[in-house]
């Protein structure tokens, strides 16, 4: 019994590191990641030539949005010569902190590598990795460390360390948690087999014994999600936790060809080391954990910052336009809407159906010019859970359920007597294109907006393997701002295209959980209704006008093939079918951009005037100038 018990006294105890150990074996670590990378730089310089890889002058368009100080120092330092030189004197002073030594000149050492790591960021965008990002921050503390001399300011760094360890640690495991690949084990043989970071014997092993590799995946999964296990029991289950982080990080280097994940990673194990032990350890005496206090103060200041914002935004989202009003429809759903419009009594109205993911703000342009200058009626809403409309249906949602919810919007808001033209983008043109069926005569028409088909995913390879990827990223959002973390999401580039007036309500949409519950809840039932679709389209009695962005098309043809099948489904007599495909746009960019937002409005104004000639007596409402009238609502 006397050996089984020595063995769980040195596998759990502490690992006791001095204060001056932990800094000179990170220094040293992140000097051979530094040494490392400069050294595979040089040696693949033709990346950097003209049509390589990171060619500075295509690689550059990405600094474009800089400051010009920022463009210059980029330009001074990204030319042939220059990059070269830099990489060598890179080479030599990390080669020098590999020596031994303890002096405040490494600090010196220290900051040149950390800088010079982040200037270069730029300059080698494509191929650059998380191991540069980490041995900049280990080589950025370990300066203040040297350059400083102070203990309590060194403490402050390798807590410093210690922390950014355990959340890169923390956030990759727990991101990893949402995807359904990790959960059902399925990662490790995926990643082993793809041909960037692929390895065929490890993935030959792992197929051939799934049961040790759904351990070894759930193993590390546990390992990264529970990291900081290592301070608990008085820093006892450091030694199997910082022992299993190393293994995996060489396992990777390995298979995986991340030889300097290995270095760099495990550089902030020593700091790790060292705060994790007892206070009371002699190895440690004397440490000041003041750091630790005050990021404790700063993260809860931070939350209850988050939570604050977090409900401010809940408040925009749900409070609507000063004109939104409610309709309560047979699932007990309780629906937005908006009538931006009323028309001449005579003609249709236009209802806007929004795609997965996305409300009517991201409409604006379009809605606003047809609003403005038309006669036609325009109606916005957001399905269930999104915006204001309440998701309070108690049955299984299934994709009927939002048709109803359209039909039930339509017959309750829409005046009786006037049809409507049913304009959806995405998945908001299946579910108008199933509407239209169900509301019959009212159907004036329907216009598609680069729309879903429900034979996509069966038909487009392309298709198929997005909607593999989909649930993750869905899941990743909706955990995310569930927990808070929406005060530090990022304005997406498209806000900026919107009106001024509506951006900051779309952004409140953007960053608000309901928002992508909802859209999780409307994929698992798309996958599942597209997926045995039978491939049928029912015809329909009515106009149809089909728009497709010429991007969408080109990287797909079989979308095209596809949307011009959903013009077919009108063909019928008096029925008129246009397609029209915009040049330049994208998906997005199709409603969002001025540009292409204001063609497209145009284009239903005309299309709309063309097969309602001859209604109503009133002369038609000039056109002229439509740019520009999509200004934010006044209200």
């Amino acid at each position: 019994m006397r050996f089984p018990r020595q063995l769980a006294s040195a596998v759990f105890s502490p690992l006791p590191v001095s204060r001056s150990r932990a800094i000179a074996v990170s220094e040293r670590l992140a000097a051979a990641t530094t040494l490392t990378s400069s050294l595979e730089y040089l040696t693949q310089h033709k990346e950097r030539e003209t049509g390589g890889f990171n060619d500075w002058n295509v690689v550059k368009d990405g600094q474009a949005g800089a400051a010009p100080l920022t463009r210059r120092l980029l330009d001074a330092v990204s030319g042939r010569r220059s990059t070269t030189a830099l990489h060598v004197a890179r080479a030599a002073v990390s080669a020098g902190m590999l020596l031994p030594g303890s002096s405040r000149w490494r600090g010196a050492g220290n900051l040149f590598l950390g800088a010079s790591t982040a200037l270069l960021y730029p300059r080698h965008r494509y191929g650059t990795d998380g191991s540069d990002q980490v041995s900049t921050l280990v080589q950025s503390a370990t300066a203040v460390a040297r350059l400083s001399g102070n203990t309590a300011v060194q403490d402050a760094a390798l807590w410093y360390v210690a922390l950014q360890g355990n959340l890169s640690y923390v956030v990759s495991g727990w991101v990893k948690l949402l995807g359904d690949s990790w959960r059902d084990a399925s990662a490790l043989p995926g990643v082993m087999r793809t041909r960037t970071y692929g390895c065929e014997p490890a993935f030959r092993i792992a197929r051939k014994y799934p049961v040790p590799a759904r351990y070894l995946t759930h193993g590390v999964l546990a390992l990264e999600c529970l990291f900081p296990a290592a301070y608990l029991f008085g820093g006892r289950l450091a030694r199997p936790v910082i022992a299993s982080a190393g293994a995996f990080h060489l396992a990777n280097g390995f298979a995986m060809g991340l030889g300097r994940f290995v270095t760099s990673f495990v550089a902030m194990h020593p700091a790790v080391a060292y705060t994790s032990a007892p206070g009371s350890h002699p190895a440690v005496a004397g440490r000041d954990d003041r750091m630790l206090k005050v990021v404790g103060g700063a993260l809860a200041a931070a939350a209850a910052s988050a939570g604050a914002t977090a409900v401010q935004r809940r408040l925009r989202v749900r409070e609507g336009w000063p004109t939104s009003a409610h309709v309560t429809t047979r699932a007990g759903n309780r629906l937005q809407y908006e009538i931006m419009a009323h028309g001449r009594a005579d003609k249709p109205f236009v209802v806007f159906c929004a795609g997965l993911g996305t409300t009517s703000e991201q409409w604006s342009w379009i809605t606003e010019s047809l609003a403005r200058g038309t006669e036609y009626g325009v109606l916005t809403y957001a399905r269930a859970g999104y915006a204001g409309s309440e998701y309070r249906s108690t049955a299984p949602y299934r994709l009927t359920e939002s048709v109803d919810d359209l039909v039930d919007l339509v017959e309750n808001v829409v005046p009786e007597g006037r049809t409507v033209l049913l304009v959806g983008h995405s998945l908001g043109g299946e579910l108008c294109r199933r509407a239209a069926v169900r509301l019959g005569d009212r159907t004036h028409g329907v216009a598609y907006l680069d729309s879903a088909h429900p034979m996509e995913l069966n038909r487009s390879d392309q298709q198929s393997k997005s909607a593999k990827l989909l649930p993750d990223s869905l899941n990743i959002m909706d955990w995310s701002l569930r927990l808070g973390l929406g005060a530090l999401i990022a304005r997406p580039d498209w806000l900026g295209q919107l009106p001024q007036n509506y951006q900051e309500r779309a952004f409140a949409q953007f960053a608000d959980a309901r928002a992508w519950k909802a859209a999780r809840r409307e994929w698992a039932a798309v996958e599942e209704d597209f997926r045995g679709h039978d491939g049928e389209l029912e015809a329909i009695d009515a106009h149809a006008l089909v728009v497709s962005a010429q991007q969408t098309t080109d990287r797909d043809p079989e979308q095209l093939l596809m949307h011009n099948e959903l013009g077919t489904a009108h063909q019928g007599e008096g029925n008129r079918v246009e397609s029209v495909v915009v040049e330049g746009a994208d998906h997005g960019e199709l409603l969002m951009s001025s540009e292409h937002g204001l063609r497209v409005a145009s284009r239903i104004a005309e299309f709309l005037d063309a097969t309602t000639e001859g209604d109503g007596d009133g002369p038609p409402q000039e056109r002229n100038g439509v740019k520009g009238t999509a200004q934010g609502r006044k209200r």
